[in-house]
């Protein structure tokens, strides 16, 4: 064999180690949304020609009434795949815990990054640290509903569609180039915990399908138009607070959207009453009673006076299924109808101090 020859054999072995190299890379991410992506795609791990060689989760909290630290969903699945887990309270530079989360990260020396309901901000030195940089998976048809609760504002704002964005992250606010994006409809019952599953698995789905060829979808990638933008805040428990001079659509959109938490609740007679479940509101029964005034007690629902949805239409009714009173276990319209806890002409408010 001549020199040449063993040159063409030596460039030919280095291409297919080039070629079959595993891609290495890290995650991150914390709560069950982030859980369902990096089971699917230590699933593929083979199939994907990918390493996940660290996660990275948040650090463990105090939950429950014994107040004990708990694991994230995200730090179990990685430690039942006998995965290695770094859990940095920040990436700042401007601290030495930062710094040296810095410095831990780039020993990793990773290909790629996938984020997904981190929780922690990534400064633009971290997301330059991967070869081909950071995805994140987003809840929500970018550029719609960039930020924290994407999932509970769609549902508030009566979005009839979401989906999921598999975004180049960048220093902005979800603010990346958009490399893949796919959709599902939200339906009439549709709430927050269900969609929830269902955009988890969706995004599970658009990661495995970006990281088949990651290359091309990051070629192909769409910059987001800003003037199309709106931000989903985080949520706060106050929210959940009741106003019946609301229509019936947003109060009902409301009990869909904030449960499981913050959950919807109002007041009887100085009492918090939790609102758990309601009818979709197709039709709703035109009423002049006062809103928060309980009009009837029925097997099937209970209804109750809500506000105007405009000047031109009257004020409707909400059609209550499941309520929970304060220091007892949820109940249906049902047993609320064979109890003694509701009367008609009861009125729900939106303050104790109206009582």
């Amino acid at each position: 064999m001549t020199a040449a020859d063993d040159m063409l054999t030596n460039n030919a072995n280095t291409d297919l180690l080039i070629s079959t190299a595993k891609r290495r890379v890290v995650f991150a991410g914390t709560p069950e949304f982030a859980a369902t992506s990096l089971q699917a795609l230590i699933a593929q791990q083979e199939a994907l020609n990918i390493e996940i060689v660290a996660v990275y989760t948040q650090p463990d909290r105090k939950a429950g009434r014994g107040q004990k630290l708990s694991a994230s969903a995200v730090k179990q699945v990685a430690i039942d795949n006998d995965i290695v887990v770094e859990q940095p309270a920040t990436f700042k530079k401007s601290s030495t815990e930062g710094m040296a989360a810095r410095q831990t990260l780039r020993t990793y020396q990773p290909d790629v990054m996938v984020v997904a309901a981190y929780g922690l901000i990534l400064p633009i030195g971290v997301l330059k640290t991967p070869t081909l940089g950071c995805l994140n998976i987003h809840a929500s048809l970018l550029p719609r509903f960039r930020g924290a609760a994407p999932i509970h504002r769609a549902l508030l704002a009566g979005e009839k569609e979401t989906g999921i964005t598999i975004m180049q992250m960048d220093r902005g606010l979800d603010t990346g180039n958009m490399l893949y994006k796919t959709s599902t409809d939200i339906t009439n019952d549709d709430s927050a915990a269900s969609l929830h599953d269902k955009l988890a698995e969706l995004g599970a789905q658009a990661i495995i399908t970006v990281m088949q060829d990651l290359e091309s979808y990051q070629a192909k990638a769409i910059e987001q138009n800003d003037t199309e933008a709106n931000y989903a805040e985080k949520l706060v428990k106050s929210e959940g607070e009741i106003d019946w001079t609301q229509s019936a659509a947003t109060i009902e959109r409301q009990i869909r959207g904030l449960n499981p938490w913050p959950g919807t609740y109002t007041f009887l007679q100085g009492q918090r009453v939790k609102v758990l479940a309601s009818l979709p509101v197709n039709e709703t029964q035109p009423t002049t009673e006062a809103s928060g005034t309980i009009i009837s007690v029925g097997r099937k629902a209970i209804l109750v006076a809500c506000g105007k949805e405009s000047d031109q239409v009257q004020a409707g009714t909400l059609a209550i299924t499941q309520l929970q009173f304060a220091g007892s276990k949820p109940v249906s319209a049902e047993q609320v109808c064979h109890g003694n806890q509701l009367d008609d002409g009861d009125r729900f408010t939106s303050n104790p101090d109206q009582q």
